[in-house]
């Protein structure tokens, strides 16, 4: 099934959940490898550039999956959750959104903070709106890091949550996110 049920997530809810975390994680890797880059280095470019690239791409992907969640059933929650339960996992899906989305602006600050353009991978650019803020780069830069930093641990807090539904409860919360029918 393409769309969401109310027993079960369908393949494109599907995809995009593991896509995007596969690669925001490795986004996230990339970001920290190449920070520590010197200007000698063969990748002192390439990977700001396919960082940015997929940044863009991220960001593009995130706005689909908004309005797809926003056209689609949600799956009902298990039946043997607690109501705090069901309003956290809401707010940390919430929270996750919105770190993502922050994310991609910061970055984009920090990308055009100088007035260039963001070239994504040859195909299309982004241009630069914003360059007039005070140290920009700068400022764009920590909260970029640190945005990322609370994406990683809350996607954490929220993979460790799946696991606990999973072993602990022993409910389908996990099986359901792989297409999986929950009842």
């Amino acid at each position: 099934m393409i769309k969401n049920t109310v027993n079960s997530y369908g393949i494109v809810g599907v995809a995009i959940h593991w896509l995007m975390a596969l690669v925001i994680i490795g986004m996230f890797c990339l970001g920290l490898w190449m920070v520590d880059l010197d200007y000698y280095s063969e990748w002192y470019k390439t990977g700001p550039d396919i960082h940015r690239s997929i940044g863009v791409l991220v960001f593009l992907t995130m706005i689909f999956r908004l309005t797809w969640r926003l056209t689609n059933k949600h799956p009902k929650a298990e039946p043997n959750l607690k109501t705090w339960e069901i309003r956290s996992a809401t707010l940390v899906h919430v929270l996750l959104y919105i770190l993502v989305i922050l994310i991609a602006i910061s970055g984009y600050l920090l990308s055009t903070a100088d007035g260039r353009a963001v070239l994504v991978f040859n195909w299309f650019s982004v241009p630069a709106s914003i360059t007039s803020i005070e140290d920009q780069a700068n400022l764009s830069g920590k909260l970029h890091y640190l945005l990322a930093i609370s994406l990683m641990v809350l996607a954490g807090i929220h993979a460790l949550a799946a696991l606990k539904h999973h072993f602990y409860d022993k409910d389908k919360t996990l099986v359901r996110m792989f297409g999986k029918s929950g009842s």
